[in-house]
């Protein structure tokens, strides 16, 4: 049993959890509301402790909710965690394969754990192999691949049985920009040629950008945004004057010059840098540079950029993802 086709691979509904503690009852999740439909890339953002992590394995059934509930792939949270199972994919972010394993062993195995016969199991993984270009990889130690080779393993181990929805976490973590770049166009192939939903985990804002569909980020607990990544720029009002002073003393002064401009939003100072927000960064930066100079202030560092994703971040909760990022 799949999903109805316009139906919701996943609806959230009052989703939380919490934990106790020697300090008290701790509220990881705060009662989350979303959707994400069929053939979406979306990307679930936000800092460390943010709840991001325990939404993610309260989905994939590793977690039991305190409150509210789910519907996955078509099968209730609470009451066929099994058929969710059956429908999903995961792929962890610390992966799943044993380095003195070969590639196709790991494959067969994990197939074999959703009863798939080792014959079909083999067919299906070579097939995957070569479409992620791993083609000559089959009968390789699975700790003799390179770190992007290895992701794109757990990606096939994730997809054997034909999931209709798969959850990505931290996927490209620690690989260097050219296998990061070469990992998307694999994860956008998994919505383009085999349609499947993409529910990926990220603190990469330039990934979220290129390859997600549309946004949900997370922070305490709560949803504090979502939509398009065009959508979420749009919130942040103009451009961003970014100043980096000697000390956070000058810092200090610089915000003040910044926050009696016209039009300028309220700055944020965080140890020497100063983050500014106005209509128009180019007509703007010749003034601000001016007061500067008046005050006897002199900017070791001037950027002057238009809205990120990590801006929007800024934005919503008064302080940057990338700070919090591990």
């Amino acid at each position: 049993m799949k999903s109805e086709p316009d139906a919701p691979v996943i609806s959230a509904r009052a989703l939380s959890r919490s934990f106790k503690t020697r300090k008290g009852l701790i509220e990881a999740v705060a009662g989350i509301d979303f959707e994400v439909m069929p053939r979406e890339i979306v990307g679930f953002l936000g800092p460390n402790g943010a709840g991001k992590t325990t939404t993610l394995r309260m989905l994939c059934t590793l977690l039991w909710p305190s409150g509210g509930g789910a519907t996955v792939a078509g099968c209730d949270l609470a009451s066929d965690p099994v058929g969710v199972r059956r429908r999903i994919g995961y792929v962890a972010q610390a992966g799943g394969t044993s380095r003195d394993a070969l590639a196709g062993e790991e494959i067969v195995g994990h197939a074999q754990l959703y009863g798939i016969g080792a014959s079909t199991a083999t067919d299906r993984g070579k097939t995957l192999m070569k479409r992620f270009d791993l083609a000559e990889m089959w009968s390789r130690k699975c700790g003799s691949l390179s770190g992007g080779q290895r992701r794109r393993l757990d990606i096939v181990m994730g997809l054997i049985h034909h999931p209709e929805l798969v959850f990505l976490d931290e996927p490209s973590t620690g690989l260097d920009p050219q296998s990061r770049a070469n990992l998307w166009e694999h994860i956008r192939s998994l919505r383009d040629r085999i349609g499947t939903t993409v529910f990926l985990t990220t603190h990469y804002m330039d990934e979220a950008d290129s390859l997600c569909d549309r946004i949900l980020v997370i922070d305490e607990g709560r949803i504090v945004a979502e939509g398009t990544p065009k959508e979420l720029k749009k919130k942040v009002r103009g451009d961003l004057i970014t100043l980096t002073m000697r000390d956070t003393a000058e810092a200090g002064r610089a915000a003040a010059l910044g926050g009696a401009m016209t039009g300028a939003d309220q700055p944020s100072v965080d140890g020497n840098i100063v983050r500014l927000h106005v209509p128009d960064g180019a007509s703007a930066l010749p003034g601000m540079m001016r007061s500067l100079d008046g005050a006897g202030l002199d900017a070791v560092g001037v950027e002057v950029a238009s809205p990120t994703l990590d801006d929007v971040f800024l934005t919503l909760t008064g302080r940057s993802l990338r700070d919090h990022a591990a």
